[in-house]
Parts: C-alpha cells; structure tokens; sequence
C-alpha cells in the first residue's frame, strides 16, 4: 500500500512540475509588515484631517508621494514638482537631479513642505520651501505653491554647516524652529517666522541666505567621524526630543546608519541622552540600528494617527532601512509604533504587523 501511494505521489509531481515544489518547501512565508514595498528614501509623514488617511514624502525627482488608509497598502499618488529639482535650485545647483528629505508640517491651516537640493558629498546645498492648502490631489484647491529658498551653505559661506535634511517644529506656543544640517559640524536650529516659514532674519552678506542667530543643537564628539544628520524634534509630557541619524546610509547591507536621540526642557536644548551627556558634546542614546534583517535604520520622522477621532492618538516612528533579504530594492520606508515608558522616554516596538483600524 505504502510502495502504491509513493508512485501515486512521484506521478502527481512530475505531472504538475515546480508546483509541487512549494508544498515541500521549508522556506517560510514572510509576514505582510507596514512597509511600502519600494524604495523611498527619507520619509515624512502625516495624516490628513480630512479622512484622506497618512501620506509619505520621500526623496526622489520631484519628491515622490505616496498614501495609505491603513498604513498597510500604499499607492503613489503623484509627485510635487513635475520637474526633477525646482528652476531656482537648479539655478544654485546645477548638477542636482533630485530632492532630498522632504519634511511635512501643518502650520495655521496649510500644508508646509520643506525639502533640500544638493549632489553627494558636496556643501553647496539648498533648503526650500512649498506650501499646499490640502493633501488632497483630487481637490481643486490642490496646488504645490514653491515660496522658494529658506536658506543655504557652501563651503566659503558656511564652513559649519551643509543645508540639508530641513525639520521644522511648531511648538504649543505658536512658535517655530527649524532644524537642519549633515556632517561638518552637526546639527543647527534657529527660531523661524511660522507665518513664513522662513527665519526671521538673514546675515548681510551679499544676499546669501544665512539665517542670523542659528545655533549648534547636536554634533560628533571625534573628528574623525562626524556622521551625523536627519535631525527631527517632537514633544511629549513636557520635554522635546531630538532625534538624529549616524553612519553611512546608503551602502545596502553594509550601511552603518542608526537613529540616536535626547532631551531637552526647551525647543533649541541643551539636548542629552540618557546618560545626561549634551548632544553638543557627542552624546545621544542609541533607539534604532541595525538587525538582522533591517540594515541602515535611519533617517526618521515621527506622525500620529486617530486626528479625525475622539480617541487617544497613536505615535509612529517612520524611517528607511534595507531589507536584507532584498536589498535591490532600495531604502524601504517602515512604520514602527511609539509608546512611553514611566520615566517619559519612548520605546520604539518593532514594524507594524497589522493593518490600521479605521
């Protein structure tokens, strides 16, 4: 009986080929997890007020966006600019093809967009400025309004700073502060104009946008490396909470990147880790890196989620890593729950494995 079955069975194989072989398979079925399944480097996120659901900005030739209702499956909905970098930046930068980190905020009832202009490795960068009534691309008040430069860097200008990775931050109080900076000499902050979006006051220097009064928040304590960049600062229970990337981001499985963070009791610091050591001086509590299958986690923002409803909010992280089991595919947005432990840190869960309830 047992020798009739294994011929039966041989028959039914070879009848069928390879579609045999997976119902044999030891390889496991990997588990959906909240991760837009191609490469968005550099997320932002935010969830419309008006039921549109969350929607991700992440670098790409004219900054891609994409939308999602449960944070689970994502479409592309469109690009900001139809041109791959904006004809002022271009006009700045012209070996640029593309825009990097964009940063979405809502601020007195628009949309604001920052995003910054650059080619690898260099410090003659731009950070810019567009602002939207509504998310919504298929409302007729959808409309990208570029308002332009917000500031700048190069090398003769600016020697301590490269003007990239914009993050802005709208404090309780109605003011604003916009963080910002990559390498050289870290991280730097200056309070802004929220009507504007714009510093308040430029340096006289030939028109070269250096905003007055900006200040050091976080930097690398050895010279030898000073990785760091993708700052973004949230608030909660009373403290603020600088976030930052180190490493290298973009070298696949080998990337380095991952996420640090301290506190602070007001917007522009003096920021420490865990430990009590400044930001200013090197420190930074290590909240994400690397694991087996995610390599190069980094470059987070932060949204929440439950704004249309009488409930309390969720907290997300949102960040780009590697997926190691497919690391052609490019740098993968992932969303990661937040919550708060006793002593008012966060605690960072692992990629979201279920879709959103609506």
């Amino acid at each position: 009986m047992f020798e009739k079955y294994m011929k039966l069975l041989l028959f039914l194989c070879l009848a069928v080929g390879l579609f045999c072989l997976p119902v044999f398979s030891a390889e496991p079925q990997q588990k959906k997890l909240a991760v837009l399944p191609f490469d968005t480097p550099d997320p932002t996120a935010i969830e419309s007020p008006d039921g549109n659901g969350v929607y991700v900005f992440s670098t790409a030739q004219g900054i891609t966006i994409t939308n999602s209702q449960n944070l689970f499956d994502w479409k592309r909905v469109g690009c900001v600019f139809a041109k791959n970098v904006p004809d002022w930046a271009k006009e700045r930068i012209p070996n640029a093809n593309a825009i990097w980190a964009p940063d979405i905020v809502f601020v007195n009832g628009k949309y604001y967009l920052y995003y910054s202009v650059s080619t690898w490795g260099s410090q003659r960068s731009v950070i810019g400025l567009a602002v939207n009534k509504t998310l919504n691309h298929n409302s007729p008040d959808y409309f990208w309004d570029d308002n332009g430069i917000v500031l700048e860097s190069s090398p003769q200008e600016t020697p301590d700073y490269n003007a990239i990775d914009p993050a802005m931050f709208l404090d309780d109080n109605g003011k604003a502060y916009l963080f910002w900076g990559s390498f050289w000499d870290g991280i730097k902050a200056v309070e802004i104009n929220p009507q504007t979006g714009k510093p308040f006051k430029y340096r006289n220097n030939n028109n070269f946008k250096i905003p007055d009064d900006y200040i050091s928040v976080a930097r690398r304590e050895s010279a030898d490396d000073t990785s760091i960049e993708a700052a973004y600062v949230i608030k909660h229970g009373g403290f603020y909470y600088l976030f930052t990337s180190r490493g290298g981001c973009c070298d696949g499985e080998k990337s380095t990147y991952h996420i640090v963070a301290g506190r602070a009791d007001s917007p522009l610091g003096t920021y420490v880790d865990r430990d009590g050591k400044p930001m200013t001086r090197g420190g930074g509590t290590i909240v994400l890196s690397s694991t087996e299958r995610w390599k190069g986690t980094g470059h987070n923002g932060f949204f929440q989620t439950g704004i249309n409803k009488n409930e309390t909010k969720n907290d997300w992280l949102i960040l780009a890593a590697y997926d190691a089991n497919n690391p052609k595919k490019g740098r993968l947005t992932q969303i990661r729950p937040v919550t708060w432990d006793d002593s008012g840190w966060f605690v960072i869960g692992n990629v979201l494995d279920q879709p959103l309830e609506n």
